[in-house]
């Protein structure tokens, strides 16, 4: 367990190395002691700083929704992390590279919510009567520590999140089956990864059911008008400087970035 000056410090980090666009040393080789109770509580300082300077909170993000990817990070559950409204980027913007340190991107769905949610006991059906709509969504993750990171560098690094785009066609949340909402990443072109909405815990409104419940038992709750980003139903594709990422979701239309 980490003091609170300690857990400062390592806020300290995260926000220098994500002003300079260079990343810095796992928090878990500094204190590798850390515990996943400090990594959440380190992002709350950063997330609560960022707010402090005049950012707005507009939602949370849901990551490690995999079974799989849960097993690599040895966590047994998703993760979390905060959005904030200088994070919002437009459809088809063209983004500095140099803005990040290392930039990757994935396919989701998002959630904006007509009514808040609070926990415990949310389940499947009152996230879908709670959500106003869901719209395609890419995400931009960067993570600000370097390789190898451990579940207490990403979860302490908001989970790498460090942009979003949203586009397409929004739908109700019953208007399609969203199980089997399919996306496809292409980079210049060529598909790079592909995916349905199923593998986000079976069905990607039980992310935010897993959130609500989560956040819920410290007494916060998701708020009307928040975006709730799911988690990634595919692996994520690096972005390299001039790539055109482009995110396919058929009948729910696309999204595009360009990295220059």
């Amino acid at each position: 367990m980490m003091s609170d000056a300690d857990r400062n410090k390592a806020a300290d980090i995260l926000l220098a190395a994500e002003k300079e666009r260079k990343q810095a040393v796992q928090l878990s080789k500094t204190w590798p002691g850390i515990t996943l109770e400090d990594a959440y509580a380190i992002s709350t300082v950063v997330a609560n700083r960022k707010i402090a300077a005049g950012k707005k909170l507009i939602g949370h993000k849901v990551g490690l929704t995999s079974k799989a990817m849960q097993r690599s990070s040895q966590i047994n559950e998703p993760d979390f992390g905060y959005l904030f409204d200088d994070m919002m980027i437009a459809d088809g913007a063209s983004i500095p590279h140099e803005n990040y340190c290392l930039p990757r991107v994935e396919v989701e769905l998002a959630f904006v919510l007509g009514k808040p949610l609070r926990g415990p006991g949310v389940g499947l059906t009152d996230v879908l009567r709670a959500t106003e709509y869901v719209v395609p969504a890419i995400e931009i993750v960067d993570a600000r520590l370097q390789d190898p990171r451990k579940i207490f560098d990403t979860v302490s690094d908001n989970g790498a999140g460090a942009g979003i785009v949203v586009g397409g066609r929004p739908v109700g949340p019953l208007e399609v089956d969203l199980r089997w909402v399919g996306g496809i990443m292409y980079r210049n072109a060529e598909i790079e990864e592909t995916g349905v909405a199923a593998g986000v815990l079976g069905h990607p409104a039980l992310g935010v059911a897993w959130l609500a419940n989560k956040l819920g038992a410290h007494g916060v709750a998701l708020e009307a008008g928040h975006l709730v980003l799911a988690g990634s139903f595919t692996r994520v594709v690096f972005a390299r400087k001039g790539d055109t990422l482009h995110a396919d979701f058929g009948t729910l239309g696309g999204i595009a970035v360009q990295f220059v």
